[in-house]
């Protein structure tokens, strides 16, 4: 349907615009190659989200945190492989100082593992963390790639449009799982069984989803800003925070192991941001010699 404005012809139907090119566009900007990555990628999610909700649920907070920052060193490996990622001596020492770290964190948490749980659970749980962290430290290069070969520009609007995609099938996923095994019918029970009351089970419930999507919005959109790897380490950050809360809240124990993890951790993630920032000032000195050698014209020229 068209609108004559001052002898001018203006199409209703492209409503939007994309800021990026400053020109109009369809409602959806994702075009058929993207939505299919986006639909493969919101399927794995679906079933890294059961992986990580299976596993955590037999291990403690602290425990499970340290694990998941393990996926660092992965998102490295696949980083590497799957989108041609460069490594530096420092994100080579950030990434063996993480694996270190988890490492460490596996051998000795046996003492860890609450009471009312068999060897056999705890070692499960733990294994299928460990699993849960592999495959989404898969899956942010996995966007990174999709990102690279959607033969069209990529905006910000785009990164939303792919977010609410792939949430709506890791979403999906996860009620289809939730419908076979029965857990709407469990859901109640456990309501009435909150410790805070079974109004605030379900408040506690809407406001973790609200924040995930926060959570999984902004590892994307850094994906988007800088790189995958940038996005794992950002995760990271969350380690020591959710260490120092589980121990607060949770009164969970902190054994050396953990301490030596955590630590080895922070080593990796400080490491990893001293050498972005060293290479970024090399960068701007050797861009500044360059101008300086420059004869006086050519300068005033280029600037």
């Amino acid at each position: 349907m068209f609108l004559k404005l001052k002898g001018k012809k203006i199409d209703k139907s492209r409503r939007r615009s994309n800021n990026n090119e400053g020109e109009n566009t369809r409602f959806f900007l994702i075009k058929p190659r993207l939505l299919m990555a986006a639909i493969l990628i919101g399927i794995l999610s679906g079933f890294d989200n059961y992986l990580y909700a299976y596993g955590i649920a037999y291990l403690p907070v602290s425990t499970a945190a340290l694990i998941i920052a393990s996926q660092l060193a992965f998102i490295a490996i696949f980083s590497y492989f799957m989108v041609s990622h460069k490594f530096t001596p420092f994100t080579i020492n950030a990434v063996v100082l993480l694996t270190v770290g988890a490492a460490v964190l596996g051998m000795h948490t046996e003492t860890d593992k609450p009471v009312h749980e068999t060897h056999k659970q705890y070692m499960v749980g733990f294994l299928v963390t460990v699993a849960a962290a592999v495959m989404y430290a898969f899956l942010l290069p996995l966007v990174e790639l999709a990102y690279q070969k959607a033969k069209q520009p990529m905006s910000y609007t785009l990164v939303l449009e792919v977010q609410m995609i792939l949430c709506f099938l890791a979403s999906l996923v996860s009620l289809v799982g939730m419908l076979i095994a029965g857990d709407f019918k469990a859901l109640p029970n456990e309501a009435r069984e909150f410790k805070l009351g079974e109004a605030m089970f379900y408040v506690v419930a809407v406001l973790s989803a609200i924040i995930w999507q926060g959570f999984f919005l902004g590892a994307i959109g850094l994906i988007f800003c800088a790189s995958s790897l940038v996005s794992g380490i950002m995760i990271s950050v969350l380690l020591p925070i959710t260490e120092v809360l589980a121990v607060i809240f949770y009164h969970e124990k902190f054994q050396k192991e953990k301490g030596l993890s955590l630590a080895l951790s922070l080593w990796g993630f400080v490491s990893y941001f001293y050498g972005e920032i060293k290479a970024d000032k090399d960068k701007r000195i050797q861009e500044e010699a360059q101008l300086n050698s420059l004869p006086r014209r050519t300068r005033i020229t280029e600037c």
